[in-house]
Order: C-alpha cells, then structure tokens, then sequence
C-alpha cells in the first residue's frame, strides 16, 4: 500500500462481514479504518487528524443507524463522501451526495462503486 492510499471508514457491526469487507478493501490497496459501530466511527470523525476519504457504513446498526450517523459525520466533516451497504439497497433512501451499494456485493462492484467515488 503506498503512503498516499486513500483511506476508507468502515462501519459493520457484524464482525464476519467487517472483516470481510476491510480484507478486500486492503487487498485493492486502500487504508482501512474499522468500527464496529458509531460511537467507536465518530470517535475517528471526530479526530481531526485522521485522514478519511470515504465512510461506508452498514445501515442497520444497533443504537444509532447509519443514515444518523452520516448525518453526524457530515456536520463534522462536510464533504465527507458516503457509502451505505445494505441488503436493502434499492428500497433505502439516499440522501443527495450519498451512495449506496447492495449486500451481498462482489468484490468487482465494491471496487468500482469505490474507485467511482474516490476520484
């Protein structure tokens, strides 16, 4: 991974898939952040000198969803790009500048839908 790799905020509380979705990200040579929900995300948001390029989230979290979360994270850091996973992608609704891609994902569309956003 080179210095300059993009970093990526993923938030999953199911451990399996977490891992699963930060093991592909590293293997296409982006730096990855993990929480295992939002309170541990906002506390990386939340640090100003944490570089972060893009946060995908899980929108069925416990305590606090991941669209309320997006909402925190963009009044901290407002041109955060977004990405929401989620079995129920086509049936959520994305706010304006956000993304969403459908769980299960190949490795393919998690790359393209990622490389899209972080131009």
């Amino acid at each position: 991974m080179s210095d300059n790799a993009s970093t990526i905020l993923v938030v999953e509380d199911d451990a399996i898939v977490r891992t699963l979705i930060v093991d592909v990200l590293e293997e296409l040579e982006f730096r990855v952040l993990e929480a295992d929900g939002c309170e541990e995300a906002l506390e990386f948001i939340n640090d100003e000198d944490q570089d972060i390029d893009l946060l995908m989230t899980d929108v069925g979290l416990p305590v606090m969803d991941g669209r309320e979360l997006a909402r925190q994270a963009r009044m901290l850091r407002p041109k955060l790009p977004i990405l929401f996973a989620s079995g129920y992608a086509e049936s959520i609704e994305v706010p304006e500048g956000m993304h969403s891609i459908g769980k299960p994902f190949s490795i393919d569309q998690l790359r393209d839908k990622v490389k899209n956003i972080i131009k």
